[in-house]
């Protein structure tokens, strides 16, 4: 009889806190849940202190805790034996550092090798770095040599990091991430450790769907992804699946398929900064008492407040396992705590043109190395909060060139907000020269593409007649000969003055975000630029710069910030000033 389950967890914000499971259903088939458990129980953890009385280590069994057996638990007991088909078959272990991630991936990795049945099959665990991958690789080899009987069952070849079952010949093998060596592979089951790291290669994504297109053809396999937090806003794959795995875990989202156990605090807590209180440390780290120390942890979160927002930052996202967003950025720009409240993502540029009375338009350009942003904005009628809607071009080199960066960069694609010069229709990135389209692309493409989005503005009539598109002087001849060209020239089109200058319009956002008057597209591209905003206290001005040179993106950011200096005008609305409606609306005396 086919079993029923969810893998949604709706209640999950009450179980953490509670410290009860977070798996939402019984293994869905007992016996199998069973006979591997039995297994893994019995593994020995050799980095733990040998017990001179029992003459060998301690074991999973006798050191664990629940949550523990609940997750292996769910992975082998999801194993159909009469259809040799799991019917879940994706995991995600989310966790706090020291929590014994990597020797539970070890573990789980053992005992596939011993429970698989396929002759000649491939395990593979699949690490970000070679330090990650031993990490992995000496516990497993450390849980074999100390057992006479897997001593027996298994070969370890350690200068390949591979364990090798004597009867069946599966290969179990721990490697460092390389798109050529997971290249081919029709592994059945992969672990994927410190998930995160991941996010910030490029093409990540082809290689784990690479590593992992042996399930195709293997139904009885397995994908487990662990990892910690990102010391930096989640990006790249690493993003995707944990979104995905909340939305699982939330319900929004039904896949019976994939289970996520996602040690996180709830949302409350993180807006009251819960997580800094000691008494609350256990909820991220179920493991608190045995690998983990709650002294220590104290200890570190004390250092790392002397030391600054940058260790911070990363003993949050370690060890208590806190998302880095916008609120925790090194060095954040203020406006950054309110923005991810102000998102809207229905907020489309039609409908920011039909709820404005007036729009201006703020462009922030650069060279080839950096993104083309373009925010549209208005004022809207009847609340007098502003609206924003931004769009980002980039040419092939921030792509080539900074490709820590490109998965990021791919996902804004992915979404729409940011467009790709050159790639519409034409060759693939890798196959773009510098300048040189077969397509025939525009070498101004990016530019030919604002203004028809500046031209569906125009069309609106809702442009003032003074100050209604405001650019950066720098770098943007070519546009501002393109805007003539359709009749917007000064004293419609005007230069905001950059640096210290444009202070005025950072602190008027701020406030207006703290204030609830403004409302954005929420993309991700624009989250992720204001997470690189970096403010700088310059006597009585602050400026808005990168977070780290060259690398962190604001382009998109600084056009917002060019088209509030031109809110902050106060510019007349077409058929009238919105004070004069609210003057005839009141009441006439007697």
């Amino acid at each position: 009889m086919q079993p029923v389950w969810s893998t949604a967890c709706p209640d999950w914000r009450e179980r953490i806190v509670e410290r009860r499971s977070l798996v939402p259903f019984d293994p869905l088939f007992p016996d199998e849940a069973e006979a591997a458990l039995t297994v893994f129980k019995s593994l020995q953890i050799t980095d733990l202190p040998y017990d001179a009385e029992l003459g060998r280590y301690p074991t999973f069994g006798e050191v664990s805790e629940p949550f523990v057996f609940e997750f292996v638990g769910a992975i082998f007991g999801a194993y159909n034996p009469d259809t040799a088909r799991r019917l879940i078959n994706e995991f995600l272990l989310l966790i706090s550092k020291k929590n014994s991630k990597s020797t539970i991936a070890a573990g789980i990795a053992v005992t596939a090798i011993v429970r698989n049945w396929r002759h000649s099959a491939e395990l593979l665990v699949l690490a970000p770095t070679k330090e990650v991958a031993n990490n992995v690789f000496t516990p497993a080899m450390g849980m074999v040599r100390e057992d006479p009987e897997l001593n027996l069952l298994l070969h370890i070849v350690e200068n390949q990091r591979t364990i090798k079952h004597r009867v069946t010949r599966a290969e179990l093998k721990v490697v460092a991430a390389d798109t050529d060596i997971v290249s081919g592979k029709k592994a059945a089951f992969i672990i994927v450790e410190e998930l995160w790291l991941f996010g910030k290669m490029p093409r990540a994504d082809a290689m784990l769907m690479e590593a992992t297109g042996g399930l195709v053809s293997r139904p009885e396999g397995f994908v487990v992804y662990l990892s910690t937090h990102s010391d930096e806003a989640p990006a790249g794959v690493f993003a995707s699946k944990l979104s995905l795995f909340r939305e699982i875990r939330d319900g929004t989202v039904t896949d019976l398929r994939k289970f996520g156990m996602l040690y996180e605090f709830p949302e409350a807590m993180i807006e009251a900064e819960a997580y800094l209180d000691p008494e609350n440390f256990y909820v991220t780290n179920p493991n608190i008492g045995r690998s983990v120390d709650a002294e220590w942890l104290m200890g570190k979160l004390i250092e790392a407040q002397r030391e600054g927002s940058g260790a911070l930052q990363i003993f949050l996202a370690k060890h208590l396992n806190v998302e880095i967003g916008l609120r925790l950025s090194r060095h954040r720009w203020r406006g950054a705590d309110s923005w991810e409240a102000a998102g809207d993502k229905t907020l489309t540029l039609e409908e920011l043109l039909r709820r404005c009375e007036v729009v201006v338009i703020g462009i922030d350009g650069g060279g080839l190395d950096d993104l083309f942003g373009l925010c549209v904005a208005g004022r809207e009628r009847g609340t007098r909060r502003w609206l924003f809607w931004f769009r980002a071009w980039a040419w092939p080199e921030v792509f080539t060139r900074r490709q820590s960066e490109e998965s990021v960069l791919q996902n804004f694609v992915d979404d729409g907000s940011l467009i790709k010069v050159g790639h519409n229709g034409g060759p693939a990135l890798e196959e773009w020269g510098d300048l040189d389209f077969e397509d025939g692309s525009s070498s101004e493409e990016d530019v030919s593409e604002i203004v028809a989005v500046i031209e569906q503005v125009k069309a609106s009539g809702l442009l003032p007649d003074k100050g209604a598109i405001g650019l950066d002087p720098q770098g943007v001849g070519a546009l501002v000969d393109a805007l003539a060209e359709i009749g917007l020239v000064h004293p419609q089109v005007v230069a905001v003055s950059q640096g210290f200058r444009l202070s005025s319009a950072v602190w008027s956002m701020e406030r207006k975000l703290k204030l609830k008057m403004v409302v954005h597209d929420g993309s991700r591209m624009m989250a992720w630029c204001v997470g690189n905003a970096k403010a700088e206290q310059k006597g009585n001005a602050v400026l808005i710069t990168k977070e780290s040179a060259g690398k962190a993106k604001i382009d998109p950011l600084i056009a917002g910030f060019n088209a509030a200096k031109l809110l902050e005008a106060n510019p007349a609305a077409q058929g009238g000033n919105l004070d004069d409606f609210i003057a005839q609306m009141k009441p006439k005396a007697a």
